[in-house]
């Protein structure tokens, strides 16, 4: 099975207030001892991967450049990345090669760099079109930028075009939330990403809000009902222009879902590189379902060679993996591959858990598949809750 590859970059021109990843603003003195520390270890994953007990693929049919910003690296630093992953790994001349942007960091340059380096999928963290909420969270952007943007990405080639939006931020009403959709589907872009406001202690927007304070416009900040009123509209109207929703947060038109992102979801192998990356391999041994380990998520602790954190699949961890990642899409969980895979008797003593979720209006069936129902996306952390707690002690090894 085809690897993909995830690389991190942690760089950003300003950190947004509602951020949570492991990014943030340095110095571009510390950029090349980065891209120096990331290429060293793509040299070495042959050899890291055997020494975390898994298998690792020389074949690769997706790459993703994720962040931070990765264009805020010059051009000779982005192909460096790019030349240590094809010295390491065979490419597919079909692979998917997605890089994220911020507004306004495309210049001539940058488009030109990501061509010679073969990218051929761009998402742009747009998170609103109306100019004073993506102000209010610190985007340096404009709706105009954006546009410009999208119009500079299609004259060089690019079609393949991914935009963010954020559900939930500080100031969005109903109304500013209908216009962001009305500018993304005029756009017509194939791929678009609705995520909804995390408040929670890993950024300053989440710790705020939680406090009930004013900065960060905090107290501008939606309720939770209304940010679900505006994930359900996005779905409504997304589904409606053939923007068809086939993820929890994602949406595509037909043959644009996200390739890299699906390895996630259905427990393909991944190999991720740099600041908090992580990686998923087929374990070597046969009473381990799969390996996973992640890299430092501090800078100073990644560059100066932090050891990896492994975690090792074990079977029942692997049914509760096929579970809670699996009814991330659409398409829902295929039960007959379940008990081919973990046996009719894993199977079996999952059924009651479904059964009650059924009941409770979260899941629905149809023949051999289960997915998730419109409430129970928006109440999928307790979905997936239920069969981690059952799925414990429903396998052995």
């Amino acid at each position: 099975m085809a690897l993909g590859i995830y690389i991190s970059v942690p760089f950003c021109k300003t950190k947004c207030s509602y951020c949570n990843f492991a990014s943030d603003v340095f110095s571009r003195t510390v950029f090349e001892r980065y891209v120096d520390r990331l290429c060293a270890d793509v040299a070495c994953s042959p050899n890291i991967a055997a020494e975390m007990g898994g298998q690792v693929e020389r074949e690769v049919d997706s790459i993703y450049l994720g962040g931070g910003t990765p264009t805020v690296l010059d051009a000779a630093q982005l192909q460096r990345m790019f030349d240590a992953v094809r010295s390491q790994f065979q490419v597919r001349p079909d692979a998917e090669i997605t890089v994220e942007c911020a507004p306004g960091t495309l210049g001539p340059e940058v488009l030109q760099s990501l061509l010679r380096c073969g990218v051929n999928r761009v998402s742009l963290g747009v998170q609103s079109f109306v100019d004073a909420e993506a102000a209010a969270v610190g985007r340096l952007h404009k709706r105009a930028t954006v546009l410009d943007d999208m119009a500079r990405l299609r004259a060089a080639g690019f079609t393949n075009i991914n935009i963010d939006l954020i559900a939930g931020l500080p100031h969005q009403t109903a109304e500013t939330w209908q216009q962001s959709l009305d500018e993304t589907l005029a756009a017509g872009i194939p791929h678009v990403s609705v995520y909804m406001l995390e408040v929670d202690e890993d950024s300053r927007l989440g710790r705020e809000v939680m406090a009930g304070g004013t900065r960060y416009h905090a107290h501008f900040v939606p309720d939770e009902e209304a940010t679900a009123d505006f994930y359900v509209a996005a779905c409504e109207r997304l589904n409606a222009a053939g923007v068809t929703h086939y993820e929890i947060s994602n949406f595509a038109r037909a043959w644009s879902e996200s390739r890299h992102n699906l390895k996630y979801w259905t427990r393909q192998p991944y190999l991720g590189f740099g600041v908090d990356a992580h990686s998923m391999l087929v374990a070597s041994a046969p009473e381990v379902e799969a390996i996973r380990f992640a890299a430092a998520d501090v800078l100073e602790k990644y560059v100066a060679g932090a050891p990896l954190q492994k975690a090792v699949v074990s079977h029942a961890a692997a049914l509760e993996e096929s579970f809670f990642l699996g009814l991330r899409l659409n398409r829902g969980v295929d039960l007959g591959a379940i008990a081919s895979k973990f046996g009719e008797l894993a199977l079996d003593q999952l059924l009651p858990v479904i059964t009650e979720l059924i009941a409770d209006g979260l899941l629905q069936g149809d023949g051999e598949f289960i997915f998730l129902t419109p409430r129970g996306r928006l109440l999928s952390n307790e979905v997936f809750q239920a069969f981690l707690a059952k799925a414990d002690a429903s396998t052995p090894g």
